[in-house]
């Protein structure tokens, strides 16, 4: 484990990639959801909604884990560690629509769940060459 990406992977988290988040619910069971997300060089990104299960488990345990798979080479992988530093409103659905755009989709029209829509903001501080 190191607090740096490890060399020849940062790559993975500039690409528009699916990448697995885990965390743990109130009830200790682990759960896994699949997101996207950007990197900004110290934190990750991603868009959720205020009444789903990901959201109330971060803020009951806000550590988690984030796994990444180069879809051309799996067994190039890197998992990212942290814990959610805060989270921002989204009501007008501006980052998710930033994330159809980088994730090649242009056409699709705002989320109906805008009002509940929110920016999950997770520190990275642990990366792990898997």
């Amino acid at each position: 484990m190191s607090s740096k990406i490890p060399g020849g992977l940062e790559d993975l988290l500039h690409r528009p990639l699916v990448g697995i988040l885990a965390t743990v619910t109130p009830d200790g069971s682990p759960d896994q959801t699949p997101m996207r997300f950007t990197w900004d060089g110290a934190h990750l990104r991603m868009s959720h909604t205020i009444p789903r299960r990901k959201f109330t488990s971060l803020q009951a345990n806000p550590n988690y884990s984030f796994l990444l798979t180069d879809p051309d080479a799996p067994a190039r992988r890197l998992e990212i560690r942290g814990w959610l530093v805060t989270v921002q409103g989204d009501e007008d659905g501006k980052f998710y629509a930033e994330l159809d755009h980088l994730y090649g989709d242009t056409e699709s029209a705002p989320p109906a769940d805008t009002e509940d829509r929110v920016v999950l903001i997770l520190d990275a501080t642990r990366f792990v060459a898997k």
